[in-house]
């Protein structure tokens, strides 16, 4: 077994590797606000009372380290405009600016007082693992700046393959961390919080982390991951669950299939070093060789030297159990990746053969239809669907990782969003909690009712940074998720407090074992 490595032998030293910052497109004004990082001066902008930078280098360039810890970049002496956002992660997709020098964070802040000691509040952004980046505009933290006088920090990292691509058996003890070099990317964020939130006018001690889908998950891996501990102080993940990691034989098999896709073996492997960007990206759609369906997944893996055990199995890890934790999802999440022609307008024969590679258990279908159509007669087949594929995969993650923290007896607080327009699937609560409703594209819109669900969820992630609880006045009380209350705060409108909702699909569904999808 690699022994375990510490955060100092992983993210080496300050000043080990070189590195741009990202330049802005917009020209500097006079008054434009400098702030003097750890690594150096950077320039942003005020728009709307709010301070921005965008594009901060927070790591240098991953290209020379390809699928090694990260590293701080040089420090620089001459104030670098930080005006645009800096580049996102190789990846498929339309993702624009890609770049293996992705290292950039975006800060958002009412003010630059030393002293004002805001709360922070870190966001990771989803496209499970593979996909994505900090810059969207429904990520923008003015808003939530605006609405709490908090600091809002967004990150890139690497992703798929150049952030997940687990060579330790194959390319020797240098590349021991490479499965989980992405979330060393995030711990390396993390510390230039820690290091930099003060200049800001942040408070490093009153950091918390929140995600969605992906962003979530790695909140849960960070939440086992040593190298972690101490950098953030309360969470909140938005149907992004993490129960188990990547294991390291399933890993390895996935390594060598997308190896075989480049033309390469074991004892080739080391050509991946310098091979051109885009040849790596065009080799991620391969199929995975481990699960039935998809493309090859790419996660946290179980390494024993980042990643020392599961994140939720077989209990909570340790180091996180004191963390405040709100863990949430939508009531409809797959109808916002189960879509096309043959989801539409389904009947019941249909249904079975459907349901067998979407649950993502191994359940008997008829067995699943019969439950569904007894408790809910008056639903159609594409009713159906949607909500035992939503019970059997998105949701079933949250509810472990909930059980288990009651068992605990953590502080965690569980919601449900039933709001939607007329359903709430997976993304339907990020506009939500950054009080984005009017950026277009925006799923909730941005009506009376959709305004005021936003201004009740973000209101709570703002009171879980401030005070370690996400109650405040505009809410029912939120009680403690406890068993075998499983006291849970729908987010509908008016709100409401339910005990175990839905609790006949959650015990049918955990009558067999759950396995994450990807390990």
């Amino acid at each position: 077994m690699t022994p375990s490595l510490s955060r100092r032998t992983l993210l080496l030293a300050a000043g080990s590797a070189g590195g741009l910052g990202a330049t802005g497109a917009g020209c500097a004004q006079r008054g434009d606000p400098v702030v003097t990082t750890s690594n150096g001066p950077v320039r942003g902008t005020v728009e709307d009372n709010i301070h921005r930078f965008l594009g901060v280098r927070y790591g240098a360039d991953t290209a020379p380290r390809r699928f090694r810890p990260p590293v701080r970049p040089a420090r620089w002496t001459e104030t670098r405009d930080a005006m645009a956002y800096g580049a996102a992660s190789p990846q498929r997709g339309t993702e624009e600016n890609q770049s293996e020098d992705c290292l950039f964070l975006n800060v958002w802040t009412p003010g630059l007082e030393s002293d004002a000691a805001r709360p922070v509040m870190v966001y990771f952004h989803g496209g499970a693992y593979a996909a994505g980046s900090g810059s969207s505009p429904l990520y923008d933290g003015t808003r939530l700046c605006q609405r709490g006088d908090v600091v809002v920090v967004t990150v890139n990292h690497r992703l798929n393959a150049f952030g997940y691509l687990h060579l330790q058996r194959v390319l020797g003890p240098d590349f021991a961390a490479s499965g989980n070099a992405g979330q060393l990317d995030l711990v390396l964020a993390l510390e230039w919080v820690r290091d930099n939130a003060a200049r800001f006018g942040g408070d490093p001690g009153r950091v918390m982390v929140f995600g969605q889908s992906g962003g979530g998950a790695k909140i849960a891996s960070l939440m086992a991951t040593p190298v972690a501990d101490g950098l953030f102080h309360s969470a909140a993940t938005m149907s992004g669950q993490q129960v188990t990691a990547s294991g390291p034989g399933n890993a390895t098999a996935r390594a060598r299939a997308y190896l075989a896709v480049l033309g390469l073996d074991d004892s080739s492997a080391s050509q991946l070093l310098d091979m051109p960007m885009q040849q790596l990206v065009d080799a991620l759609g391969t199929d995975d060789p481990v699960l039935p369906y998809g493309r090859v997944y790419f996660g946290p893996v179980k390494d024993d030297v980042v990643l020392p055990r599961h994140p939720f199995y077989p209990d909570v890890a340790p180091q996180s159990r004191h963390i405040p934790m709100i863990i949430g999802n939508t009531h409809d999440e797959t109808r916002a990746f189960l879509r096309g022609p043959q989801y539409e307008n389904l009947d019941w024969d249909d249904l079975p053969e459907l349901l067998i590679p979407n649950m993502r258990v191994d359940i008997r279908p008829e067995t699943v239809i019969a439950r569904y159509r007894a408790l809910y007669p008056e639903r159609s087949a594409e009713d159906v669907f949607y909500a035992a594929t939503t019970a059997a995969r998105s949701w079933r993650g949250a509810i472990i990782e909930a059980e288990e923290r009651a068992k605990a007896d953590t502080p965690t607080w569980v919601y449900q969003l039933d709001f939607g327009n007329p359903y709430a699937p997976h993304t339907f609560d990020i506009p939500l909690v950054f009080d984005n409703t009017a950026v277009e594209g925006a799923l909730p819109g941005n009506g009376e009712t959709a305004r005021n669900m936003a201004a009740l969820m973000s209101e709570a992630l703002i009171a879980l940074a401030s005070n370690g609880t996400p109650n405040h006045t505009a809410l029912p009380d939120w009680q403690r998720y406890t068993l075998p209350g499983r006291e849970t705060m729908i987010f509908d409108w008016p709100p409401r407090m339910e005990n175990d909702p839905r609790g006949a699909e959650r015990e049918l569904f955990a009558s067999v074992p759950y396995v994450q999808p990807g390990t």
